[in-house]
């Protein structure tokens, strides 16, 4: 049984001249997310707000994603907490993935309500981030070779996305501020990529895709060479492997959510495998 709505509340489409505001409410909370960061994912999903009058008091997004739709950045104001709000957002959320499976990366303090929702884990994601150290290069399989990538590799790079994911990317990665793409290739063909690019405090790493965690350690340690010294954030499924090999790279694990889906959970195929999250709100 959902809350009853309070009477002064709006729920209604997030525009972007509601973008400063909600990034406010993530800046109370102490994330890390720029205006730009928001602003991306504004372009790129379904948002919503609550407003008590003229104050945003709650968020979310809803990212379409072939099959799937992500759900992120649910926010409700510490002023307003235990009112039923995050609820009645999930409520809209949940109608606008809608015939899509919805699934979610959960803090430990809201995997209740998710669960209460119907959502099942189907595993973690660990938060690694810090002031990078250059890690020595793991060397490639014979026949491997890593190399930057252009706008010729867009289509591979897709493919190699979808594999790795199980979400159709084209509208995340054509958004995206990139600085760096690298890939591995073998045999003429792509078989793993890495994107460093602005987010937060510093830069982020990520998506990055991959047959393994060598080829994946290879990758990461050519994007961090380009910004020695920089923080750097990585999100990386737990089941992948890197944890301990980034902490050697000054990449320190903060924290840990859980992933979750109202449905059948997206798989890896084609021998590939994901080995770190665009963002925790997109997957």
């Amino acid at each position: 049984m959902s809350a009853l709505p309070h009477p002064s509340y709006t729920y209604r489409p997030m525009t972007v001249a509601d973008l400063t505001a909600a990034h406010d409410l993530s800046v109370q909370l102490k994330w890390p997310h720029r205006l730009d960061d928001w602003a991306m994912l504004h372009r790129v999903s379904d948002g919503f707000v609550v407003m008590d009058g003229g104050r945003l008091i709650g968020s979310a997004f809803v990212c379409p994603q072939g099959d799937f739709a992500t759900i992120g950045l649910v926010i409700v104001s510490n002023d307003y907490q235990g009112q039923g709000i995050g609820r009645r957002l999930m409520e809209r959320a949940l109608a606008a993935c809608e015939p899509r499976t919805p699934i979610l990366n959960a803090t430990v303090a809201g995997k209740p309500l998710y669960a209460s929702q119907g959502f099942v884990e189907f595993g973690r994601v660990q938060q690694h981030q810090g002031q990078a150290i250059v890690p020595a290069l793991v060397e490639l399989a014979d026949g491997e070779t890593c190399r930057a990538l252009t706008a010729d590799d867009h289509a591979a790079l897709l493919t190699l996305a979808k594999a790795a994911s199980g979400l159709d990317r084209r509208d995340v990665l054509r958004d995206l501020q990139v600085e760096h793409a690298v890939g591995i290739e073998r045999d003429g063909q792509l078989r793993g990529f890495a994107l460093l690019r602005p987010f937060g405090r510093g830069r982020c790493i990520g998506p990055v895709v991959a047959e393994n965690i060598h080829q994946a350690q290879h990758l990461i340690a050519v994007l961090l060479a380009q910004v020695p010294d920089t923080f750097v954030r990585i999100d990386i499924p737990v089941a992948c492997g890197l944890s301990d090999w980034l902490e050697t790279a000054g990449l320190k694990n903060i924290d840990t959510v859980v992933q979750m889906a109202r449905g059948t959970p997206p798989e890896a195929s084609q021998g590939v495998q994901p080995f770190a999250l665009i963002t925790q709100a997109i997957g």
